[in-house]
């Protein structure tokens, strides 16, 4: 079947980036300007990396809501469920169970 050549190679929600607790918080603060650069350059994939391994929540919100936009609502999801920001996963929950309803009609 087709539909399941798009399943991303690393599934859905998997992520599989260690957080960093040995930082200074200089370190951390650095890190984190360094991530919200490359965000800002549209550099996603760099800054997503940087948010992930530093666990840092607005970062990965904001991920997610680049990705959300621009057609990619797994990956928004998994930003959000990273975050756990309750609020946008339950909204997203919320958004694919009316299409997967939507489907079975």
């Amino acid at each position: 079947m087709d539909i399941l050549k798009k399943i991303p190679q690393e599934g859905f929600l998997k992520t599989t980036v260690d957080r960093r607790d040995d930082l200074t918080s200089q370190q951390r603060v650095q890190l984190i300007r360094r991530g919200n650069e490359f965000f800002n350059e549209g550099n996603f994939e760099m800054a997503r990396k940087i948010f992930l391994t530093l666990g840092y929540k607005d970062g990965l919100v904001r991920l997610g809501d680049s990705y959300y936009e621009k057609g990619k609502p797994l990956e928004a999801l998994r930003m959000y469920r990273e975050a756990d920001d309750r609020v946008k996963i339950d909204a997203m929950i919320a958004r694919m169970a009316q299409v997967i309803k939507k489907w079975l009609e």
